[in-house]
Parts: structure tokens; sequence; C-alpha cells
């Protein structure tokens, strides 16, 4: 019989934020699969988890995932963790998931930490429908990316970053003045923050505060 492959959610900052189930599912497992093997060497030391980690980023080769799966057809129990939160979105877990499933191989989620629903839990809006656009692009498709989110007569949820937050801020106060945002930042850790307001209001604060901008980001933007 073919083992079981767990895609299992990680903290996305606290390394508090790990459920029973997922610390019990790695420890499980035959090996556990991440994108930074030195990054979840931290969580296993943490908890004391002593299984053989093996890298599969967005540069491994579709041989890596070829092997991951024929593992898990010769029955090992394999995890995919991401560097943080919930696999799939923005990690090479998709692509894993979908050939473990063509091969007939059996997936379960174990769900935990996520960016994406720890802003939406803050929000204090209607979240009922809402877009998720991922990361904007760096360069090419940046002003299209932000002609969607404009447009969007519901909430559009993105991620940023440090490097791109205030370019980014100022293209959508550009494209959209009356756009009212939601700002997580360093989401769970230490120096936790969310900014609420129109926009312009919301940029100038981190122009003002440049010690605040660090860490990653997470947008929700509605009107």
């Amino acid at each position: 019989m073919s083992g079981t492959l767990s895609i299992v959610a990680t903290p996305i900052g606290n390394l508090a934020d790990i459920t029973y189930r997922a610390v019990e599912i790695l420890r499980m497992s035959d090996v556990i699969v991440c994108e930074d093997t030195r990054v979840t060497g931290k969580l296993c030391a943490h908890y004391d988890i002593d299984v053989q980690r093996t890298a599969l980023h967005h540069h491994s080769p579709q041989g890596k995932i070829d092997k991951i799966v024929e593992r898990l057809q010769g029955g090992e129990n394999i995890a995919y963790v991401s560097d943080a939160g919930t696999p799939g979105v923005s990690d090479p877990g998709n692509q894993l998931v979908a050939a473990a499933t063509a091969a007939g191989v059996c997936v379960t989620p174990i769900p935990g930490a996520s960016a994406l629903s720890a802003v939406i839990s803050v929000a204090g809006i209607d979240m009922q429908r809402f877009t998720f656009l991922a990361y904007p692009p760096h360069k090419k498709g940046r002003h299209t990316f932000f002609d969607v989110v404009a447009a969007s007569d519901i909430p559009v949820v993105y991620y940023d970053s440090v490097h791109r937050i205030v370019k980014n801020l100022t293209l959508l106060q550009e494209k959209k003045t009356d756009a009212q945002v939601v700002v997580g930042r360093e989401l769970t850790k230490m120096f936790e923050e969310v900014r609420y307001g129109n926009v312009s209001e919301v940029l100038t604060y981190f122009i003002d505060h440049g010690e605040k901008v660090k860490g990653e980001f997470v947008v929700i933007v509605y009107t």
C-alpha cells in the first residue's frame, strides 16, 4: 500500500502556533519535505522532532518530485511543509500534491496557521466573499495587477514584502484614492502590527515611520 502525503501547516512567526496533530504527524513521518531544511530545522529542534529532512523548492527539478512520489508509492509516510504557514500558495506544494494524487497516493491536509486567515480574522469587515491574489509582480504586470485590485467590487487580499510595500501602496493610491486598507505586519511575531484606514493614511504612516517597514505584510483592499 502507498503511504500518505501530509500537507502540514507550520507557524508563521510564533513557534507556539502549531497544532498537537501537526507535531505528531511530523514526528511520525519517514521524511519531512520542506522548502528550506535550515528553516524547518529550527522548528524541528524546538519540538524535538528527529526526522530526516529533504528540500523541495521552486528551483528543484521535476525529478525531485518524482522521487518523492516513488517513496510514497513504496509505502513511506511523508510530510510536506513550507517555510511558514499553510502550504500550497507561494511554494511547490501544489505541484507535489498534483503529482501524488495523479499517482493514486492519499493526500491529507493538516491545517493550522495562515497569514491569509489571520489578517481576515482581524479585518473587521465583511469577508464572506473576497479575492486572493498572492504577491504582486515585481516589475512587468504590476500596473495590471493593481488595476484588477482597484476594479474589484469585493475585498482583495494580497501578500507584500518589505522591499515593495511602500511602492505598491503608492501605486494603489494612484489607482484608487478612496481605497480602504487593512495592513498586517509581522503577524504573530513580537512586533506584530495591524493598520486600518484610507490607503493614503496608511501609506503616510509607513513613510513617516520607516522603522516600521520591516518583515512580511498582508494587505486587504476594499471600499
